[in-house]
């Protein structure tokens, strides 16, 4: 889908259109760091004018003892009901980094039974990283030992523009850059590899799979249940629309029957 990947290229660019960030290799700090992004896109991108989702809920959490997070919940929960993983599939740019590398010809690795266990692990990251971390510990978990788009987009970008920065490079930041390597290459033969084995901000979303007022839709008068939409599918999917789905579409070329379409639909 050609208009889905054009959304998702503006996305990234809205989301990162302080250009003198870029060259000056300095954070924006401006009002619009109050406002979260529906995607995961890093606090710390030179280019960034909005505030990343998980690090602005992992930063309320350590604060929760003095003032219960309501704002960031709510945004929240407010992308979720009314998009879902639909913003995984489209308003996401570390996602759409993760499909360009797939276009990378080379031998690919498909979904197997291997890959379905897998994609339990978000979960695991999301309770222990995103809210265990940050209440017991008072410490970013997720941002601080995983996030490989913060290290592509923020530790990158303001190290190699940043000579004080350069001179503190330590562990931490090599176990990052290993982590944003290893995430990279294996995008090139995994189809989103972190999207579905990593993301906690996608297995957040992919909780309101039931709910969202925005995502896949199956006419049941019109489905033969020839199961094309789930054999095609790149992703970990039992069926259309369910958590593992990102909602982008694809399947609706495979359907023979047009029994599925992407738009507003009800809480079945």
């Amino acid at each position: 889908m050609r208009r889905r990947k054009m959304i998702q290229l503006i996305c990234a660019v809205l989301y990162n259109c302080n250009i003198t960030g870029f060259a000056r290799g300095k954070i924006y700090q401006g009002d619009g760091k109050g406002v979260c992004v529906p995607g995961l896109n890093c606090y710390s991108c030179p280019g960034a004018i909005a505030a990343c989702p998980l690090g602005s809920l992992q930063t309320a959490l350590l604060s929760s003892k003095y003032k219960f997070p309501y704002y960031i919940l709510g945004m929240l929960l407010l992308f979720g009901v009314v998009l879902g993983r639909c913003v995984c599939g489209f308003l996401c740019p570390f996602g759409l980094i993760q499909e360009l590398l797939y276009k990378i010809p080379t031998k690919k690795l498909k979904k197997n039974k291997w890959t379905k266990r897998l994609s339990v692990l978000k979960y695991v990251i999301l309770i222990v990283f995103v809210i265990g971390i940050p209440l017991i510990f008072a410490v970013p978990g997720f941002c601080k030992y995983i996030c490989p788009a913060g290290t592509l987009e923020g530790g990158v970008f303001l190290v190699a523009m940043n000579e004080r920065l350069q001179a503190l490079i330590g562990g931490l930041f090599s176990w990052k850059m290993a982590v944003l390597t290893v995430v990279l290459i294996s995008a090139v033969f995994i189809f989103r590899s972190f999207c579905r084995f990593l993301c906690p901000l996608g297995a957040f979303y992919g909780l309101f799979y039931k709910v969202s007022m925005v995502g896949m839709k199956v006419d049941k008068e019109k489905c033969n249940g020839c199961n094309a939409c789930v054999f095609y599918c790149k992703l970990d999917v039992k069926r259309v629309g369910d958590r593992e789905c990102i909602q982008c579409g694809e399947c609706i070329e495979h359907c023979n029957k047009c029994a599925l379409s992407l738009g507003r639909r009800g809480g079945k």
